[in-house]
């Protein structure tokens, strides 16, 4: 017997994940851009990464289209921008604070690490789209990652700190 969608999603939302922010350019020139916490290594030979996107998204049709990609890991401090580039019919771009990074691609110079690729694959995964990348250049900040766990926003915390009371 199938699991219940509601009851997958809610068990899925205690999965703590990163919360990045996929950036790509068309051929005309187009920035496009989406919010995405199914984001992970998949190889370390061939150095590749996959990311995940709704068939569904606005952006779908420039991702699967385009031959490279850039995966902004936001900082702890960055929710404003995961929120921006979920939503639909505005520009996500507006804001600005994206500027031309690794492979010519729009980023965030302030993310916690930039992954910029080349199209390797793209794989069906049911209603999403599994986008793997090979990477080709990356950047590595020092500030903590934002994590989205529990249908909200937070940071990790290291061990052998005590936890915030709630």
């Amino acid at each position: 017997m199938p699991v219940a969608q509601a009851a997958f999603t809610q068990a899925m939302s205690r999965v703590p994940a990163p919360v990045t922010v996929a950036t790509t350019t068309d051929r005309d020139g187009r920035h496009w851009g989406f919010t995405a916490s199914s984001f992970t290594s998949l190889s370390l030979d061939p150095q590749l990464v996959l990311i995940c996107l709704d068939k569904a998204a606005s952006t779908h049709a420039a991702f699967t289209a385009a031959d490279r990609f850039l995966v902004n890991i936001l900082a702890d401090d960055q929710s404003e921008v995961a929120v921006r580039f979920a939503t639909s019919n505005i520009d996500r771009f507006a804001a600005g604070d994206l500027v031309t990074c690794e492979l010519g691609l729009p980023g965030l110079e302030s993310a916690t690490a930039r992954l910029a690729c080349t199209t390797h694959r793209i794989l069906d995964g049911g209603d999403h789209s599994i986008l793997v990348g090979r990477v080709e250049q990356l950047y590595t900040g020092s500030r903590p990652p934002l994590v989205y766990s529990d249908r909200r926003f937070t940071r990790p915390v290291p061990l052998d700190q005590p936890a915030r009371a709630r």
